[in-house]
This record gives C-alpha cells, sequence and structure tokens, in this order.
C-alpha cells in the first residue's frame, strides 16, 4: 500500500467529467464520481472470478484507515473460503430478521394460534389486554431488544393504577409470548422469566358485597316495592333463584329455555360462561311463570331481558346493580354476590355439596367424575331449586329466614303443591 497515501489524499482527489479509480493497494479503491462523491470498492478474486464490493459508507464517513481495516478483513475471508458479498447479504439477512422479529409480529402471531382453543370471552379479554396494556409500548420492539427491566417497568404501571389481578394475567402472558417465539426460533430472548420475583402484592381478595341470610326478607320486601321494568326485576329473581353469573342471566336467550320441561340449557362455549362450561338448570315454578308472563313482552327479541335503548341487545351488565343500587344496597349487595348468597343457604340448609357446586358452574361437567353417573343431579337440584324458590316467596310474604327454612322442610309445608307462588307481574311496573 503506498506510504504517500492517506486520508489527505483522499480528500485531495479532484472530481472529472468522468468517474474514475484510484488504487490505493491492497485491492482497495478509491471511486471519485463526477459530483465529487467518493466511494470505497473492494476488487477480488473467488471462484475464478473478478469481484467487486463496496467498503463502508462514502467518504468522509469511513475514512481510508476505517476502509483498510474492513479491506484487510475481507481478504481474510476470502482466504478462507468465504465470499465477501456472501457474508454480507446473510449478515443483512440476519439483522433485518432481528428488526422485524417483534413482539407485536411474535404476540399477533401466538393470539392467532392460540385464540382457536379459547372460549370467546378469553379471547376477548385477551385481546383488550393486548390492545390496551402491551401492544402501545412494545408492538415495535425487536425480541431481541426488549430487556426484563423494560417489562418490570410495564407490569409495575399495571400495579400502580391497582390492576392486580391484570398484573398477574400480563406477567403469563408475556411468558408464553416468549415461549411461542422462542419454539419459533424468532429469538432466545426471555426477559419475561423472572417477573414474578418482582410482583407487587395486591390487597387480600374480597368477596362480592352480599347479605346476610337474615337480611333476605327486608331486601325481598324492598325489591317488591321498588319499580322497575320487568326485565330488569325478572333478571334479578333469576339470579336470586338459580345463582348464576349475572353475565350469563342477563343475556338468557329464548331458544336456550323449555319452559314446558322447566330447563335452561347453557351450551359449552357459550359466551360469558367461565371456561365455557355446559350447563343444565332446572327452573322452579316461580321462574317459569315469571319467563312465560316476560314473554308476552319480549317473546319477539332473541334476548329475555332485553337492553332498554335497544331491544335486539341483552340488558346491559349495570342495569340489575343499578336497580339494587336504587334500593338502597349501594356497597352491600350486587347481582353476582347472590352466588354467595344462595351457596350460603343451600350449605346451611344440609343439600349436598355436589350438588350446590353444579349448580354455581363451578368445574366442568364433561370433566368430574359424574359424567358417567349423572353427576350433573339435575332431579335432586330441581327439588333444591323448587325449596328454594318455595323458601323466597315465603320471605316475600314477611316470615324470617328460620321460619321459612322450617315451613320448607316440614312435610305440611303449604307450599308443596306450589300454589301458594307470590304474584311477579303485579310487583313490577314498565
Amino acid at each position: 500500500m503506498p506510504k504517500q497515501f492517506t486520508d489527505l489524499a483522499v480528500k485531495n482527489a479532484k472530481p472529472k467529467i468522468k468517474k474514475y479509480m484510484i488504487a490505493t493497494g491492497s485491492g482497495l479503491n478509491l471511486l471519485v464520481m463526477p459530483d465529487g462523491a467518493k466511494y470505497w470498492r473492494f476488487r477480488y478474486y473467488y471462484g475464478g472470478k473478478a469481484k467487486m464490493i463496496s467498503v463502508g459508507r462514502p467518504y468522509p464517513e469511513t475514512t481510508f484507515k476505517a476502509a483498510a481495516a474492513e479491506t484487510a478483513r475481507f481478504k481474510a475471508l476470502v482466504n478462507s473460503g468465504t465470499d465477501p458479498a456472501d457474508e454480507r447479504t446473510s449478515r443483512r439477512i440476519a439483522q433485518r430478521e432481528h428488526v422485524s422479529n417483534t413482539f407485536g409480529e411474535a404476540a399477533e402471531a401466538w393470539y392467532i394460534y392460540r385464540c382457536k382453543a379459547w372460549a370467546p370471552r378469553t379471547a376477548e379479554q385477551f385481546r383488550e389486554y393486548l390492545d390496551k396494556d402491551l401492544l402501545p409500548k412494545l408492538k415495535s420492539r425487536p425480541l431481541n431488544s426488549i430487556s426484563p427491566q423494560e417489562l418490570g417497568v410495564l407490569v409495575a404501571g399495571i400495579e400502580e393504577r391497582g390492576a392486580y389481578d391484570v398484573a398477574k394475567k400480563v406477567r403469563q402472558w408475556l411468558k408464553t409470548i416468549y415461549a411461542y417465539a422462542r419454539a419459533k426460533g424468532w429469538t432466545t430472548n426471555d426477559p419475561a422469566a423472572d417477573l414474578g420475583a418482582i410482583a407487587a402484592k395486591g390487597p387480600a381478595a374480597r368477596n362480592y358485597p352480599h347479605i346476610e341470610k337474615e337480611e333476605l326478607p327486608v331486601f325481598l320486601a324492598q325489591l317488591d316495592r321498588t319499580s322497575s321494568a320487568i326485565a330488569v326485576k325478572g333478571c334479578l329473581m333469576l339470579a336470586i333463584w338459580l345463582g348464576h353469573r349475572p353475565g350469563v342471566t342477563r343475556t338468557l336467550k329464548w331458544s336456550e329455555l323449555d319452559l314446558d320441561a322447566g330447563v335452561w340449557e347453557i351450551a359449552k362455549g357459550r359466551v360469558l360462561m367461565k371456561r365455557g362450561y355446559r350447563a343444565t338448570t332446572p327452573l322452579p315454578v316461580q321462574a317459569v311463570s315469571m319467563l312465560r308472563e316476560l314473554r308476552e313482552v319480549t317473546g319477539s327479541f332473541q334476548h329475555v331481558f332485553i337492553g332498554r335503548n335497544d331491544p335486539g341487545k341483552p340488558l346491559s351488565d349495570g342495569a340489575v346493580n343499578g336497580l339494587i343500587k336504587r334500593m338502597g344496597y349501594r356497597g352491600k349487595q350486587c347481582a353476582h354476590g347472590f352466588r354467595h348468597v344462595l351457596s350460603t343457604c343451600m350449605n346451611e340448609l344440609g343439600y349436598e355439596e355436589d350438588w350446590i357446586e353444579r349448580q354455581l358452574s363451578h368445574g366442568d361437567p364433561d370433566a368430574i367424575r359424574g359424567t358417567y353417573n349423572k353427576a350433573t343431579y339435575l332431579d335432586q337440584r330441581r327439588i333444591m331449586l323448587q325449596e328454594w324458590a318455595d323458601m323466597v316467596d315465603l320471605m316475600r310474604k314477611g316470615q324470617t329466614w328460620s321460619r321459612a327454612a322450617a315451613l320448607v322442610n316440614s312435610d305440611n309445608s303449604p307450599l308443596k303443591d306450589n300454589q301458594n307462588v307470590v304474584g311477579f307481574r303485579r310487583t313490577n311496573t314498565r
């Protein structure tokens, strides 16, 4: 390499009418363009053919010294049997994959893959967390560039707003997204592995607010006195009689009911049914009577309990809780709390635990031991729920909890023939 060739020589190289090259030695050349731009080029032989490749960025971004160093690396590749052009192509592909393998792409691919096996509500819930908590900050970030500290800050932000359950789910999903990406060969990074070690402890879990069983007579009397749309009050009564989750109750469809048989069939995978369990619920005569009356009002629509502003949609989530608040039970009782009330009452009355758990849809009936021995306990639950509805009627008439329980359990109960059912429509206003 000529000793006299320096950065100063590169700087002093003048443009001509046509482009030209200056050989600097060792295969490195300076290409000078008519507009004065100056590029580095390396000439070499590979496989018996003369080839040329660019070296670095144009001068002065790449100095003569830097271009010479890169040329030496290229010559070493040629001597080892590697074409520098092939090596560059491989590096560019790897770099492009590094940049293109983003968290957003991995999360979307994982979501599409997994949601096929999820219940609709689960898929909807993950989509919500993905769009709200993960993608806004991580969507364009390369998988290999995300650090444990970055994810720790993200999850801590969710905890700071008091959403500890959401933070827990986000930690779980971050782990599974990265596990999926590693299995696909998109990354070897695992920044979510230790997030549990810095998880903040949330407040102790609280049950949904609910009244004690002794308070039921007063609550039911207040319910009868409170004006409300027949669909809203009917939905609340069905929650009291059956103990289903509020979302499932308010989205009840006429197609799910067989009033002649006194049965409500919930199909597997039903929207808002936790984990998509199927369920068969026997209906007490009080519920059948109420539903027959309500069918005269909403029977032409898909849902039993229709929305106030749009009868094509089910009752809103806040409608029943709004009624409870108007009754004066804000913070004392909610729609979901009647599951606690029913469970407490049924257990204290001595009904079999398996019957109660099945009624509350705890556990998958397709997986429990009783799949082959009628463990849906339909007949037993029909008796249990009928006696419970009879007790509710007695308490609506002013009987105490203990007196109602004694009457229903008595062989001489005036309700055994179900002739004294408390009227429904007369206690409601449109």
